[in-house]
């Protein structure tokens, strides 16, 4: 089975040498040891809120708490700022568990569809001016899940400014932002707001970083927001996993971070360039935005296409059928993961699919 399924990089990728020295060194420093073995607080691990908040730059570490991975985050973020009824402007397509967790918490989601550089500007405004103000706006800006592509600086810049305007809060959910392999960084949204009436939440994580079974991430907003939800998630569980965050702060000290980023770049790079060279090759007719970096790239094939019935169809190579990340709509569309597929399985499984897609039509 080759499977461009998974949003998550194949064993070859995981730094396990550097995650088991780092986990002896924490363990051997009597006093993190400690701490790492012991009951936290609800922001999570204080060293690591500090060097959060020191990689944005303009952060104090009161604007920081630690979870257990940012999904986590989103959900009791959702939880905090959203009632029933609630209007949620969401990015079309978008992340999977996103719309299911708003839809269990039954807010009202309206999609707007992304170009190659982000959210549509005008679809979004329009939202704006014909519905209810929404009470949220969930953005993935940098690499997108499943789109794969980057919200420019100046889109950027002026969903901040409508923020101000409206009264919105921003959730930038920004788990891939440090994983990319061309292009420049972009500022954030939480940075941009600084100074400004707009409201920012910032998520990230650490499993696209480190490894994904750490489950470490973090929120980044004001301070009394994060005040707020750092109470909650003390009376909902005292704290999030002390050993793992502690970990990960050592690992982040030391380098070994910084070091472990450049190799899955790297190789998360030469995936995609070898994946985006084959569809090229054996699927001419696919439309597609060439990413930047993260993990993923959707493709939309030609009208009349059902990426369901492909799905069943491929024999010995797995995808997510594109309606899974839609409000409705989807059907000719599919998202593939490159970052689990060795460079040398790319072509063999574009070639299952192309096959396939053969056969449909």
């Amino acid at each position: 089975m080759i499977s461009f399924a998974r949003g998550a990089p194949d064993a070859s990728l995981l730094p396990i040498a550097a995650v088991r020295e780092a986990c002896a060194r924490t363990l051997a420093d009597g006093a993190d040891g400690s701490r790492a073995l012991s009951y936290g607080i609800g922001i999570g691990h204080p060293g690591l809120c500090e060097w959060v908040a020191a990689r944005h730059g303009h952060l104090g570490a009161d604007r920081v708490m630690i979870t257990n991975g940012s999904l986590e985050a989103g959900w009791m973020l959702f939880e905090h700022l959203l009632e029933r009824g609630d209007t949620v402007i969401v990015e079309q397509p978008s992340y999977d568990r996103t719309l299911l967790m708003l839809s269990k918490l039954g807010v009202n989601r309206v999609g707007v569809p992304l170009q190659e550089d982000g959210i549509e500007i005008d679809a979004f405004e329009a939202a704006l001016a014909t519905g209810p103000t929404p009470k949220l706006v969930h953005l993935i800006p940098n690499f997108h899940n499943p789109a794969g592509c980057t919200l420019s600086e100046a889109k950027r810049r002026r969903i901040v400014e409508l923020s101000a305007e409206h009264g919105f809060w921003i959730f930038e959910d920004d788990p891939y932002r440090e994983v990319f392999f061309a292009g420049e960084q972009l500022p954030t949204m939480l940075e941009l707001a600084e100074g400004s009436d707009a409201k920012v939440i910032h998520a990230s994580s650490f499993s696209k970083t480190v490894a994904p079974g750490v489950r470490v991430g973090y929120l980044a907003g004001p301070a009394a927001e994060i005040a707020t939800l750092a109470k909650h998630a003390n009376e909902t569980y005292i704290s999030p996993n002390m050993l793992a965050e502690s970990v990960v702060w050592e690992l982040c000290r030391s380098g070994g971070l910084d070091a472990n980023i450049e190799i899955v770049n790297q190789a998360l790079g030469e995936r995609c360039r070898a994946l985006v060279g084959e569809l090229g090759a054996q699927l001419p007719e696919a439309e597609f935005v060439t990413p930047e970096g993260g993990y993923f790239l959707w493709l939309d094939l030609a009208e009349g296409t059902d990426s369901k019935r492909l799905l069943g169809d491929c024999e010995g190579v797995s995808f997510v059928a594109g309606p899974d990340f839609m409000i409705e709509g989807g059907g000719r569309s599919l998202r593939l993961s490159f970052a689990p597929v060795p460079v040398a399985d790319v072509a063999d499984g574009v070639g299952r699919i192309a096959r396939a897609l053969a056969l449909q039509r």
